[in-house]
């Protein structure tokens, strides 16, 4: 079934004086578009599967992974599970894992490099250990969970879970058939490193356990292999650049290179921050206001140049909203709304890609009504 983006409702005017403040100029309007019927995609549908990636390869074919396998928002069994499509989203393959460590494995980016290269990226928490200890004192778990929970815990000793905290790459050059062992990507983010015209990939995102807990872009010249800091990205004045998550970055058609963050700072907490390099990445402007409360944001740049970003939104209406620029992340539109039919927060993470026709196809995770396991979720849509 086909919506019709005018169908849909939205208080068009919440946020616009923020909005106007907010950027140089104002943002253009809204673009039309069509949606077909949002559906589960999730095969696995008694276990919770969180913050997807979806990625289209160069011969057509979509991949999309994310934290599966798992009970719940947080616990220790979650690994990065691999499905892919031949026929553009219509079906999906069985789910095949791609990393599965003695700890809790979560947001899982894909990208295919230039080369044809496969990088997938997660990082590893402990984050389920006070659930665990505190359900241990609490004695008011069911025996089966608690030994469930003991049972992964207990793969490896204290020391060497501390170890397996990183944030973390694999990488195949037969299209996914093979893969190498896990290795240090230096910094992490949700939907992992983008490609660049120069050859070079860069993937900005925050060294989630070594201090300084730096945020920022590190860049390979070797096809993902290896991975050296290129720059940090300055806080805005008065902010905690530990307040700063989950940045994703694309390269626009004039040549700049834009990163949007993932802000908690009290000043526009809860919104999607942007930063700007005009080198290459070797320098960056502090990260700014656009006008969108959302997050976090996945950037796609069309066939046409224009800049796509999806992001959850986790307040009325409950959903995944995108929004577009023709000025290459200049100013944004005003947003649509992918999904809007949310039963709580726990959602989002939405990535989008440009299909054969020049449609869109976007991916994400979502804890449904009718199951207490989340969910992935796609839905086609047509910019008109």
């Amino acid at each position: 079934m086909t919506t019709p983006w005018n169908r849909r409702s939205f208080l068009a005017g919440i946020g616009a004086a923020s909005l106007a403040a907010a950027v140089s100029r104002p943002a253009h309007a809204t673009p039309t578009a069509t949606l077909d019927e949002a559906r589960v995609i999730s095969h696995l549908t008694h276990r919770y599967h969180g913050w997807p990636t979806l990625a289209r390869r160069a011969n057509g074919e979509l991949l999309v992974v994310c934290s599966g396998g798992r009970e719940t928002h947080v616990c220790p069994f979650g690994r990065v599970e691999l499905m892919r499509s031949k026929d553009e989203g219509r079906t999906w393959s069985w789910p095949e894992v791609v990393i599965d460590g003695p700890i809790d494995d979560r947001d899982a980016g894909i990208v295919e490099t230039a080369k044809g290269t496969l990088l997938v990226t997660t990082f590893t928490s402990l984050a389920y250990e006070p659930i665990l200890q505190k359900a241990e004192q609490a004695g008011n778990w069911d025996a089966a969970k608690l030994s469930r929970w003991q049972a992964a815990h207990h793969r490896i000793d204290a020391a060497q879970r501390q170890a397996a905290l990183g944030v973390w790459m694999k990488r195949s050059t037969d299209g996914g058939v093979n893969w190498s062992g896990t290795y240090d990507c230096l910094v992490d983010s949700p939907h992992g490193p983008v490609q660049l015209a120069d050859g070079r990939l860069l993937y900005a995102g925050k060294d989630l356990w070594r201090e300084p807990h730096r945020v920022g872009v590190c860049e390979s010249k070797d096809d993902g292999q290896t991975w050296s800091w290129l720059a940090e990205i300055p806080p805005r004045d008065g902010d905690d650049h530990e307040q700063y998550h989950e940045l994703h970055a694309v390269e626009t058609a004039d040549g700049r290179i834009i990163v949007h963050v993932r802000n908690h700072n009290a000043k526009n907490s809860g919104e999607t921050l942007q930063s700007e390099s005009s080198d290459g990445g070797e320098t960056w402007s502090a990260p700014h206001a656009i006008g969108v409360w959302g997050l976090p944001s996945h950037l796609l740049r069309l066939r046409d140049d224009r800049l796509v970003m999806s992001y959850g939104h986790r307040r009325a209406p409950l959903g995944n909203q995108a929004r577009l620029s023709d000025d290459h992340g200049r100013t944004w539109s005003e947003p649509l709304l992918l999904s809007a039919d949310g039963t709580s927060g726990d959602l989002g993470y939405p990535s989008t890609v440009q299909l054969t026709d020049g449609s869109l196809l976007t991916v994400w995770y979502e804890s449904l009504r009718a199951s207490p396991f989340a969910q992935l979720r796609q839905v086609h849509w047509n910019l008109s």
